[in-house]
């Protein structure tokens, strides 16, 4: 299989919604409406909203659904996303062409987005056109992997099980991690006065054999990586090795995960 159709790019991210989100992007949700200083009443749009986890959470903050926008470049986390929450407006587009009028929202919000987009830099010029004056963006990204070991780990085990390909899909989402680099992305397009910090996350699975599904139900395959079953089972066994000493007494993985939040004010 080389492409997925849309009812399976719904499967996929049915998948990312039940294993990868709660293990790893859920307690982020109130940490950015908090930088972006959302209050109720407040128009807000979410980029990369992906199923949907932090425009609900905003949904329930600014007090309507109606209120909140989603976009997002894949039709099956976005029939997801209408299908938890139909009043949210959501939308299919690029993050690099966004299909909003200037000056359109109090804030503009993207949770761990900016590393997929195709340019960044467009993207996050996107973003400032069409929040209002004194509007907040609020950006967050993953720091860089070697912060982040436990996924570094199973990074070389997918190279050495599969191949690069395969690792390097798993590194992309901790490829914004330097935040030199970061900045000049941001003053790139004009934002001078940009405010990043650095968070202190936790990821938490409940089995090495759950985060290996995570990323094999839940990520790989919108990166066109399909894995046979035979191949899957034997990286659970390498998992349940090199992930050791990220156990818990009961068999979970716990680990910390660090990530940057990126904040500006529109004059």
């Amino acid at each position: 299989m080389s492409e997925l159709d849309i009812q399976e790019l719904k499967m996929v991210a049915e998948s990312y919604e039940e294993l990868l989100a709660p293990a790893l992007f859920d307690e982020w949700t109130s940490r950015l409406i908090d930088a972006a200083n959302i209050e109720p009443g407040d128009r807000v749009l979410d980029v990369a909203c992906g199923t949907g986890i932090l425009g609900r959470t905003v949904a329930e903050e600014v007090g309507s659904a109606e209120l909140v926008s989603g976009v997002d470049i894949n039709p099956g986390m976005l029939a997801l996303a209408e299908e938890i929450s139909p009043e949210i407006d959501w939308r299919e587009g690029e993050a690099e062409d966004l299909p909003y009028r200037d000056n359109s929202f109090d804030a503009v919000i993207s949770q761990f987005g900016l590393m997929l987009f195709s340019d960044p830099e467009v993207a996050v010029k996107e973003m400032w056109r069409v929040l209002k004056p004194d509007g907040q963006l609020a950006v967050a990204v993953f720091d860089s992997l070697d912060k982040i070991p436990a996924y570094g780990v199973m990074a070389r085990v997918y190279d050495r099980m599969v191949d690069k390909k395969v690792g390097n899909a798993l590194r992309l989402p901790f490829s914004m991690g330097d935040t030199d680099e970061l900045c000049s992305i941001f003053e790139s397009v004009g934002l001078s006065s940009i405010d990043i910090r650095t968070e202190k996350g936790q990821a938490s699975f409940s089995s090495a054999r759950h985060m290996v599904l995570a990323d094999v139900k839940g990520w790989f395959p919108f990166a066109q990586i399909f894995l046979e079953k035979s191949k899957i089972n034997e990286i659970f066994e390498e998992a349940e090795t090199f992930l050791e000493p990220f156990m818990t007494p009961d068999g979970a993985v716990e680990f910390p995960v660090p990530a940057h939040i990126i904040t500006a004010v529109k004059a």
